[in-house]
């Protein structure tokens, strides 16, 4: 059974003795594995079932997942917080580990996408209406990969969004416009689509410009270092690009 952590997962890769590095145990041992992912809160869905599938492969291991804004957690990795895979939204925030982070490598790209209340009441049409005088807009913080997407297509658009708020992912961004708390919002395409007919969508031709690149990454801190690294493999591999896509995201 997977267990969810929170912003700062509270345990490392638990070994226990007679544990196979694939997560199996020997014979007549019992043992569990515990795998810490940090990933970006764009990704809870499609890395929720990647983790399901790793599970099922890998008898006695538990992937426990934080989820958050990639900036928030690679902080905390900074800080010493225990992770042994960290997948990020942008490319940016994994350069900031460093040589922590072990072969980085692209597994996923993404687009941005307006969100509005079901049935669009404002009449948002264009990334420009945001700032209509009547539409209460909320973005991601520019530290975070959505805010800097954001940021990219202001500067390329000459339109500057007057946001109520900036969030510190793109999962508060979601749930402000499905709670009513905003008119608009600006996310990934993946998370719109996550959300269903809870909102409506409006594209803008200057989003297909502005394509964040997801990498991931083993990291030195890693209990199990080849345990973390078949996470990677199927992450890039065919099963795990098959749950990505399905999702909406796009080919590395």
């Amino acid at each position: 059974m997977r267990r969810l952590a929170g912003a700062v997962a509270t345990a490392g890769l638990l070994l226990v003795a007679g544990c196979s590095p694939s997560g199996g145990t020997d014979t007549g041992s019992t043992a569990s594995t515990t795998l810490d992912v940090s990933a970006a809160a764009s990704l809870k869905k499609t890395f929720t079932a990647i983790a399901d599938e790793f599970e099922r492969q890998h008898e006695g291991v538990t992937v426990r997942i934080s989820f958050d804004g990639s900036s928030t957690l690679a902080n905390q990795i900074q800080q010493g917080a225990p992770a042994d895979v960290f997948a990020s939204a942008d490319e940016k925030n994994m350069d900031k580990l460093g040589d922590l982070a072990v072969g980085p490598a692209v597994f996923a790209t993404n687009t941005l996408v307006i969100v509005t209340a079901p049935g669009n009441p404002r009449g948002i049409t264009s990334f420009a209406d945001l700032n209509k005088p009547d539409v209460t807009t909320v973005i991601c913080q520019s530290a975070q990969p959505c805010g800097a997407a954001t940021e990219t297509v202001e500067r390329n658009t000459g339109a500057t969004v007057d946001a109520a708020s900036e969030e510190q992912s793109v999962s508060a961004v979601v749930t402000k416009v499905t709670t009513g708390q905003a008119d608009a919002g600006v996310v990934y395409v993946t998370d719109a689509r996550g959300v269903g007919d809870k909102v409506d969508t409006v594209t803008d031709p200057a989003f297909a410009a502005v394509v964040n690149s997801y990498p991931i990454a083993t990291l030195t801190g890693a209990r199990d270092a080849e345990l973390a690294s078949q996470f990677v493999d199927l992450v890039r591999g065919a099963d795990g690009q098959r749950i990505l896509r399905d999702a909406g995201f796009g080919a590395p």
